[in-house]
């Protein structure tokens, strides 16, 4: 198992400050449901136009209205992401979108224009406007003149330190709501505005089509040599000069909070269910253990469940300042030592019921990602089919099988199996 290296040991203070929002990812339907099951206070989506993850699945206007819903009933908001950078025909299209939207009940919009922002203020006042990251807010006077905008909450840069974030919290209202990415992929450029993937590719990272270009593997080559690649360090492989190691705050969600932050924002519209299940988790067990009164230690298991979904080598960023060890250069893949095999779709007469995801036996040792609680760690046994016969595997993509368990797991919970000792 390979384990997280950051820069200090979780803590647990008496604290006076507020509890921040959890606000999760999703780019999908079963993503959304994994982020309200798994504890989010907030989830923020896309539709099928303007927001910067047009590779997802994103929601139609039906799917948005019945997520909101659902999501409204549970006490949690929906936030909608219209933060691409527009051109002159979507600007017109626009006013119609904001109506359909608006008329679904999201709980804001978050956008980086700052004509879509007028529109949005002029359109649709009451609709509170958060200015997306993409805007590049890295200073106190950036975000009054977004508040004087109408802007209720502002997603701060990444490239910003802790103390920088105090500096703005301090030199501004305090009815303007602070944001911060905690968790996930980081970009090379700053705030996200990169003109490579473009460039290489003809899909433009600023409205939703990034390529990830920065990710691919890069060498030298002289001139008159063609031909010949050299590789920008010793390592014969070549190098990934670019490549971004993956965000982690977790241990220091005490620090932001005392930083003036309001809503600390994990990152992956583009990723799987089990990743937003598995990191919402930990961070909501975090966030509640921190904030309880009084404070609690925060379990080893919780750190360790950031380890347990699929990442890049996780960096503190620039939250204590300039980072050198920002760019990983060693190689470009994830960690993966887990597996989802299956998705469980109820529990009776001693058994669970599960959607089957990804191969496994009678006799593995599986664990169950359940919300708010230490994973359930048990030996598959009485394997069977969705005809109830026993059988040696599942292994068939999305079938129905069963095996026993005595304790009480919900529906939607996740089965993984380590593939990694």
């Amino acid at each position: 198992m390979r384990s997280m290296q950051l820069r200090k040991p979780l803590q647990t203070v008496r604290m006076s400050t507020v509890k921040p929002e959890l606000l999760a990812p999703a780019g999908d339907a079963e993503c959304f449901a994994a982020a309200l099951q798994f504890g989010a206070d907030a989830v923020y989506i896309g539709a099928k136009e303007y927001g910067m993850r047009a590779a997802a699945k994103n929601f139609d206007f039906d799917d948005l209205r019945a997520a909101v819903q659902k999501a409204h009933a549970q006490g949690v908001k929906v936030y909608l992401t219209a933060n691409v950078l527009p051109r002159n025909a979507e600007m017109d299209a626009f006013p119609a979108f904001l109506e359909q939207v608006q008329a679904c009940g999201i709980d804001a919009v978050i956008a980086a224009d700052l004509g879509l922002i007028t529109q949005i203020r002029k359109l649709a006042p009451a609709l509170p406007v958060h200015a997306s990251t993409q805007t590049g807010v890295v200073n106190y006077q950036t975000a009054n003149a977004l508040w004087d905008l109408g802007v209720q909450r502002v997603v701060l840069a990444r490239e910003l330190s802790i103390e920088e974030i105090a500096g703005i919290r301090a030199k501004t209202p305090k009815e303007l709501e602070i944001e911060v990415f905690v968790h996930g992929a980081m970009c090379m450029s700053v705030s996200g505005r990169c003109l490579l993937s473009e460039y290489l590719t003809g899909r433009d990272a600023n409205r939703g089509a990034c390529a990830q270009s920065c990710r691919w593997k890069y060498a030298l080559m002289e001139e008159k040599r063609p031909g010949q690649y050299f590789p920008v360090d010793e390592d014969s492989d070549g190098s990934y000069i670019l490549n971004a190691k993956d965000l982690c705050l977790l241990p220091y969600l005490k620090e932001l909070a005392a930083a003036g932050v309001d809503s600390v924002k994990i990152e992956g519209r583009a990723k799987a269910a089990y990743y937003v299940a598995g990191v919402t988790n930990a961070y909501r067990m975090a966030l509640d253990a921190l904030f309880d009164t009084p404070p609690r230690e925060v379990p080893d298991w919780v750190m360790q469940e950031l380890n347990n979904v699929s990442h890049r080598p996780y960096t503190v960023g620039f939250a204590f300042g300039q980072r050198k060890d920002l760019i990983w250069q060693e190689e470009n893949g994830y960690i993966r030592d887990y597996e989802v095999v299956g998705i469980v779709q109820k529990q009776e007469n001693g058994r669970l019921y599960v959607s089957q995801r990804n191969r496994f036996f009678a006799g593995d040792t599986v664990e169950i990602l359940m919300p708010q609680t230490e994973p359930l760690v048990l030996k598959v046994a009485d394997l069977r089919n969705g005809e109830d016969e026993p059988i040696e595997a599942a292994n068939h993509a999305v079938m129905d099988c069963s095996f026993l368990c005595d304790a009480e797991v919900p529906a939607g919970a996740f089965v993984r199996k380590q593939t990694v000792e």
